[in-house]
């Protein structure tokens, strides 16, 4: 499964800033990086009411595209998914994910942005909580000041992304957005058959994500007599 690292704080203070530059390390280092955002707002306007795509949201379409040449926008109603089951059912191609706010995600690490001296700390109420970047008087456990992005960066590589770009296919099984563990025969098995497939159609030394979709229908058993 994909890794996740959420940044969690108060408001304002500067969570986005410093995800932002981790970010950016990150992807300096060749890593696929993801993120996803966590709001309390309702009712954004991310498109004007009158344009062709809000035509059908209004008139009910659970899912709308948008697809122009420099990006691919998607409108849908929010998945029942944890955290950890949204990434990786969104972007399972991804190095890491790297979520912000989520505070109480469960098996999810944390990074605490502290700015406030007079605010709670959230590694006393959440779990999960693997490190504190302030510049507040702060002891016990990892400490980052505002200004160690690039160290926070190299941080979350080790702990996370350490032998990701092994030259290894990755490959999960998921039901309905939720991961489902699969035994190490089995996916050793499914992992040799499916790369076998990939031989007529993908030339060697290409990097690629395959999928596989399968929808069914259950239907309920009969009640015993």
């Amino acid at each position: 499964m994909v890794p996740v690292i959420s940044f969690i704080g108060w408001h304002n203070s500067g969570k986005t800033t410093l995800a932002s530059q981790v970010v950016a390390h990150l992807k300096a280092k060749g890593y696929k990086v993801a993120v996803i955002k966590s709001t309390k707002e309702r009712g954004l306007a991310v498109e004007a009411p009158q344009t062709d795509t809000a035509v059908y949201r209004r008139v009910g379409a659970d899912r709308v595209a948008l697809s122009a040449p420099d990006q691919l926008l998607i409108r849908s109603n929010p998945p029942a998914l944890d955290l950890r089951s949204l990434a990786h059912r969104f972007f399972f191609e991804m190095d890491l994910v790297i979520a912000e706010g989520f505070k109480h995600a469960a098996q999810v690490d944390k990074i605490e942005v502290r700015r406030d001296p007079d605010s709670p700390l959230l590694r006393d109420q959440v779990a999960g909580v693997v490190a504190v970047v302030t510049d507040l008087p702060l002891t016990g456990g990892m400490v980052f000041r505002l200004d160690q992005s690039r160290e926070l960066a190299d941080y979350v590589e080790t702990r996370l992304l350490a032998g990701c770009n092994a030259p290894a296919a990755r490959i999960a099984l998921t039901v309905d957005g939720r991961s489902v563990a699969l035994p190490e025969s089995l996916r050793r098995q499914l992992t040799e058959t499916l790369l076998t497939l990939l031989n007529p159609v993908q030339p060697a030394g290409q990097e690629g994500t395959m999928e596989l979709r399968i929808q069914w229908s259950r239907s309920p058993t009969s009640a015993p007599r």
